[in-house]
């Protein structure tokens, strides 16, 4: 039967296949490669309907520029090629599991913000979940695309920075974007203490399922904003706990009241209305 005709070696080739099928489409979602990619798809879908309905000048010219744009496709993509073949030279690519990847991102973001509290440096930290955030920023910032370390973040905030006064987003264990401005809150009841930051990274959350980190310049201490609430004031501790939760063990805001799972991690009272 054809079905024990089948060797390991075949099964071998086709998850290999399927790997780097998976890790190029990824790569390609991350970039402007992916447009680029759609729009050729879709010319040889032309190309192949102009030759399936007999279109000979329409089919003549849309092959001729398919070869020519085999060499135009090399120049256009070369800075994501070099991106490609840079990533997978990183260490990165590794067999971590992805929750130990977010356990070693969620160490590196703590002591980042703890290093800038001390030091009463503010930032503004978003994490993406689910719902894509690209769509809400006010103001798209500057890629960075880059593992998240506590050094780069503390650099990003360092107030002489360009890029200090936006915020950062991370994407998975990645720095994705720095300097992006978002929208604030439309909650009119947020204490008057609540400055711009404060303000943008609870309004993140009330339209995305995001995660903000505040720190505060004036006070030096950490906020953690999700699904609309904002927790002041919270210790390292703490805010390692209810990362690994919200990141870890999948907690969204549909499944859990804030409240008790603050309570759960025996922290102090979060209320937005708190000064």
């Amino acid at each position: 039967m054809p079905f024990l005709s089948i060797k390991f070696t075949d099964i071998l080739d086709i998850f290999l296949v399927s790997l780097i099928i998976y890790y190029v489409l990824q790569f390609l979602l991350e970039t402007r490669a992916f447009q680029i990619l759609l729009g050729v798809i879709l010319i040889l879908l032309v190309t192949f309907f102009a030759k399936l309905l007999h279109l000979n000048t329409l089919y003549w010219i849309l092959s001729q520029a398919t070869t020519l744009g085999i060499f135009a496709l090399v120049v256009l993509f070369q800075p994501e090629l070099r991106k490609f073949l840079a990533r997978l030279g990183e260490t990165n690519i590794s067999f971590q599991t992805q929750e130990s990847k977010t356990l070693i991102a969620i160490d590196e973001i703590i002591e980042a913000v703890k290093n800038m509290a001390k030091e009463r440096i503010g930032a503004l930290i978003v994490i993406e979940r689910n719902i894509k955030i690209d769509n809400y920023l006010l103001k798209p910032g500057t890629l960075v695309d880059a593992l998240i370390t506590k050094e780069l973040l503390e650099t990003i905030f360092y107030p002489k920075t360009p890029l200090h006064d936006g915020a950062v987003i991370i994407k998975g264990d990645r720095i994705y974007m720095a300097g992006a401005f978002l929208p604030l809150s439309s909650n009119p009841e947020l204490p008057s203490s609540f400055g711009t930051r404060h303000r943008a990274g609870i309004g993140i959350t009330e339209i995305t399922d995001a995660i903000s980190l505040i720190v505060s310049e004036e006070r030096g201490d950490i906020s953690l904003a999700y699904s609309g609430k904002c927790l002041k004031n919270v210790s390292p501790s703490i805010l390692r706990k209810l990362l690994t939760r919200l990141l870890i063990e999948g907690l969204y805001e549909d499944k859990v009241n804030i409240d008790k799972e603050l309570k759960n991690v025996k922290t102090n009272k979060i209320n937005s209305r708190a000064s």
